[in-house]
């Protein structure tokens, strides 16, 4: 698979879960559907925008506009000082500017500047340690973000264990939706397929016709027939109580006759 078929994968993923999910898929449905979109177009925006992920340490490599300010943004973070060598040759000397307010940094380079690159390292406030290698080419201005995995790891850990423990359980509801979907037999689940009796609400039936049971988390199957005269528009609210985990829902609007299958994720014993 070429990498344009991956993101385009991601991308049909990510509108499948926006469109069936609960809040939290439908969350991580546009997170894929973004990151798709930003790997498609990043060809295009190669000397524009550069968004570039980086660990404490470890080497950055960028484009620096040749003519124009090159701004280099830390995400969540900010630059507290560069540190470069003046070489004493103007010609072959560059400009770095730490601007105080949002803690960035601009470069500029002279006119005829006969390097290739520019080399710095750079520290930002909340301690980490990044070495540029940023390579001149094009005459428009350039803006390059950089992400750190492991501030987002330090905010969750601040956050405290209970709301990792519970993102831990939503993304084990959404696995599990999407494993009810594919009818697959998932570690840690009895699979029963058992047809209990229908129950009506209003104009509709409802049946349950499987069930994935673990420790943790239940998942049900359920088949819904609309019985009535008018189309009908599901919703999760009106499928499931409000303590479920995860809802997916095939086909939410309903016709008279027409039927459709909804994936519910609960905790056991709910």
């Amino acid at each position: 698979m070429t990498p344009t078929q991956y993101l385009i994968g991601s991308a049909i993923a990510g509108a499948a879960l926006c469109s069936r999910m609960c809040i939290v898929s439908r969350t991580t449905g546009a997170l894929l559907i973004a990151a798709s979109a930003m790997g498609i177009s990043a060809p295009a925006m190669a000397l524009g925008d550069q968004t570039l992920m980086a660990s404490d340490g470890s080497q950055v490599e960028c484009s620096a506009s040749a003519r124009d300010l090159t701004r280099i943004s830390l995400v969540e973070d900010e630059f507290a000082s560069v540190s470069k060598i003046n070489t004493g040759n103007p010609a072959d000397d560059f400009s770095v500017v730490n601007e105080p307010v949002r803690g960035d940094i601009y470069l500029s380079v002279p006119d005829g500047f006969a390097r290739p690159a520019l080399s710095f390292f750079a520290t930002s406030k909340r301690g980490y340690v990044y070495k540029f290698i940023c390579r001149i080419s094009g005459d428009q201005a350039v803006q390059v973000f950089i992400s750190n995995p492991a501030i987002a790891k330090a905010d969750a850990a601040e956050a405290g264990p209970q709301n990792v423990q519970q993102a831990s359980s939503q993304d084990r509801a959404i696995e599990l939706v999407q494993a009810m979907y594919g009818g697959q037999i998932v570690d840690g689940y009895e699979m029963r397929q058992r047809s209990l009796r229908p129950v009506y609400v209003g104009d509709l039936k409802v049946q349950m016709i499987a069930e994935y049971r673990g420790s943790e988390m239940t998942g049900r199957v359920l088949r819904i027939e609309n019985n009535g005269a008018q189309e009908t528009t599901l919703t999760e609210a009106s499928v499931a109580p409000a303590s479920s985990l995860a809802v997916s829902i095939a086909e939410p609007r309903l016709a008279p006759g027409k039927v459709t299958t909804a994936y519910l994720v609960s905790r056991t014993g709910n």
